[in-house]
């Protein structure tokens, strides 16, 4: 068949910056991400993954990666402060979380605190200690 011109994901940044995916690619690099929470992450389904990112795409990754899995999604937006994050880690017993640099440091200082959270996942380019690097993993 044809291929469609309109893309599964298209994304623009404040500086015009584009990522544009077909359903194809979506699919791939979904089930990369899927990988990465079952292999790297060794999560089964019903487990819990906290996701605190903002809209980029990899966000959209792990949507699809955690329906791919069978794991429970638990959206949480950038405002959450440590107690926040804490709270949401304890009720709900997340074993896994990701998030970026500018959230990374509130999730290190709640951590010991939280004995269900085995795996942290870091979106960025850098790295930190304790973390594993989402890209390095993609």
């Amino acid at each position: 068949g044809k291929k469609s011109k309109n893309p599964a994901l298209w994304w623009v940044d404040g500086a015009g910056e584009e990522v544009r995916w077909s359903f194809e690619e979506l699919g791939v690099l979904s089930r990369k991400v899927a990988n990465i929470l079952c292999d790297a992450c060794s999560l089964q389904q019903g487990d819990r993954v906290i996701l605190i990112l903002p809209r980029i795409p990899e966000w959209w990754l792990v949507n699809v990666a955690c329906m791919r899995t069978g794991t429970v999604l638990i959206p949480g937006t950038q405002q959450l402060t440590a107690k926040d994050i804490l709270h949401r880690l304890q009720k709900s017993k997340a074993s896994c979380i990701i998030t970026d640099d500018s959230v990374a440091p509130a999730v290190d200082s709640v951590e010991a605190q939280c004995q269900s959270l085995k795996f942290k996942l870091l979106v960025s380019e850098g790295h930190r200690e304790g973390w594993l690097n989402f890209k390095d993993l993609l």
